[in-house]
């Protein structure tokens, strides 16, 4: 049997709680398939927990998925005027870490095994974190593009 994105990860560790609390399971809807599809590819075959936002455990993080126009780094550039048209806000990036391994190792073996994603993706450089996404602004003609933030 195949597994599927939900066998691995609840929707609330997708979302900030602004949109759990309001949509709930409906929030499915709001994240590009694509991405799931990296995450689901990267939990699957590193064969380790993925963490995302951990909020929903009284953790502090909550906005490393899909954020909406209440989270404060939405709100902090809104009041800045300063455009901001992260990955993020479309659903389409997500940071995280993986269980037992550096950001820099997750990076590596991303690069080691760029074959076999299923699809194009972007990825933050030069941060102790993970961020992916499938936002076609900025990718290069190979399967990982490197952006730095």
């Amino acid at each position: 049997m195949m597994k599927t994105i939900r066998d691995y990860f609840k929707i609330h560790e997708f979302v900030c709680p602004h949109v759990y609390n309001r949509f709930g399971e409906a929030a499915w809807e709001f994240l590009d398939k694509d991405m799931l599809a990296v995450v689901l590819f990267l939990r699957i075959h590193l064969a380790r927990p993925i963490y995302i936002n951990n909020w929903m455990w009284g953790g502090d993080k909550s906005q490393r998925g899909l954020r909406c126009n209440v989270c404060a780094l939405v709100k902090e550039k809104t009041a800045l005027e300063k455009p901001y048209l992260s990955a993020h806000l479309f659903g389409k990036g997500v940071d995280f870490h993986v269980d037992g391994m550096t950001a820099a190792q997750v990076r590596r073996w991303i690069e080691e095994n760029e074959i076999y994603l299923p699809c194009k993706i972007r990825v933050e450089a030069d941060v102790t974190w993970v961020h992916i996404d499938v936002m076609s602004y900025g990718m290069g003609p190979g399967k990982i593009t490197y952006f730095k933030g």
